[in-house]
């Protein structure tokens, strides 16, 4: 699976064309790549911190978030892999909490595609590996791994039972049916099921798997993938609750009740998320995570293009605008119940391998008018599939020197990559 990376270093951005044209074949799947690949950088994923693994379709990267800041607020060092990027891929390592430098990142891409040069490893792969690699180079007292796609066969899921502290899923919904869902003897076939079927391969022997509340087919299927291969499993409704109201909220089980302010992200599903990540580390026994450290945690984490309020920029310009990345329909019920009762325009570019109708449809009545817009670098939806009333622009400054001067907010939505660009253009750069 290819992605869009780009830089304003010459270093990287030569590093990043070489990655760019790497492709993988039609019908791979399996972890045989990653690997090899790791194997001629030394095994480094055998070498790391205590890891936090982390599948789902939606929430994963907030729950991730959520990990980084409580374990942060803790005092620890943390190396972070995420995907995918917004505006700089060296966003997708975070290194003993910083950034990749674009100096470290350029020499470390240019070692992890010399020595898979004739392996025609992925986007991905690259990616994972250099990361491991230098997870294991620098000291550090965890990490936190969001997977990329899936789980079962995502490079990621390397990982081995000696460096995990915990593995967690998050929401399920029904996502990249192209790869998730293509038959495949002795699988589920009915949807939800699959998709938690892809996602519970990250489960390993002795490592706890906590997991919020899936549908009964679904839950069952984690069951037994669980049970299969000795993974404890921790499931929300089952195991426990988490439990809210205007100012709190509580992840509760048999013998505990830990009692936390509501999340500093956007949106009551962050609720669930922060959840997971508190149930996964109250679970665990590798690092030690105080009550005091989780209350920091939950209040300080930063999640950009998820249901975020954007500065006033140069893209903004003094508007009131909302910015998010979802492109399902499990994102698009998650901004309905968020603008509720509210009037918006919606900005919106999608890849033509999304359903428009998985944010326009439960957004409805709240929408005021659609204006489309191509998602750079991509193939993206054209306006005919949005309605009669939708207009089209050319670029995002375009459509919003379209929108009507009104004091209705603005929602930019439907994918990351032109999150990404919003971002860009409105001068915010995640840290």
């Amino acid at each position: 699976m290819r992605d869009f990376a780009r830089s304003d270093s010459p270093a990287v951005q030569e590093q990043l064309d070489r990655l760019g044209r790497l492709s993988v074949p039609e019908g791979r799947l399996g972890l045989d790549t990653i690997r090899a690949l790791l194997a001629r950088l030394g095994d480094p994923h055998k070498r790391l911190p205590p890891v936090f693994h982390v599948a789902g379709t939606n929430g994963k990267g907030s729950t991730c978030a959520f990990l980084r800041a409580m374990l942060e607020a803790q005092g620890c060092k943390v190396h972070a892999t995420i995907s995918p990027h917004l505006v700089r891929y060296n966003e997708r390592i975070r290194v003993a909490g910083e950034l990749i430098s674009d100096e470290g990142l350029a020499e470390l891409l240019a070692e992890v595609l010399d020595a898979g040069e004739d392996l025609n490893p992925s986007f991905f792969e690259v990616t994972i590996a250099a990361a491991f690699a230098e997870f294991a180079r620098v000291p550090a007292d965890a990490c936190v791994v969001e997977v990329g796609l899936g789980g079962r066969f995502d490079a990621t899921n390397v990982l081995e039972p000696e460096v995990l502290a915990a593995c967690g899923i998050a929401a399920l919904g029904i996502d990249h049916e192209r790869f998730l869902l293509a038959p495949e003897e002795g699988v589920p076939e009915a949807p939800m099921a699959r998709i938690a079927f892809e996602k519970a391969g990250i489960a390993k022997s002795g490592v706890p798997l906590i997991t919020l509340g899936p549908t009964q087919s679904a839950a069952a299927v984690i069951f037994e993938v669980a049970e299969r291969v000795g993974a404890p499993i921790i499931m929300e409704g089952v195991d426990f609750q988490i439990l809210a109201d205007g100012q709190n909220f509580a992840v509760v089980d048999a013998d505990s009740q830990i009692v936390l302010p509501l999340p500093s992200l956007s949106g009551a599903h962050q609720v669930s998320n922060a959840g997971l990540a508190v149930a996964m580390l109250h679970n665990q026994r590798r690092i030690p995570v105080g009550h005091e450290a989780m209350v920091k945690g939950v209040t300080l984490a930063r999640w950009p293009a998820r249901l975020q309020l954007m500065k006033d920029g140069p893209l903004t310009a003094g508007r009131e605008v909302w910015l998010d990345g979802g492109h399902n329909p499990s994102a698009g019920q998650a901004l309905a119940n968020h603008f509720r009762g509210q009037r918006l325009h919606l900005v919106i570019g999608m890849l033509s391998a999304k359903d428009p109708g998985s944010l326009v449809g439960p957004l409805g009545k709240s929408i005021a008018s659609i204006t489309v817009v191509p998602v750079p670098g991509h193939e993206w939806h054209s306006v005919g599939v949005f309605g009669p009333e939708a207009q089209s622009a050319g670029s995002l400054p375009e459509a919003f020197e379209m929108l009507p001067r009104d004091e209705l907010p603005v929602l930019v939505a439907g994918s990351l990559y032109l999150a990404g660009e919003a971002l860009r253009l409105n001068d915010e750069f995640p840290d």
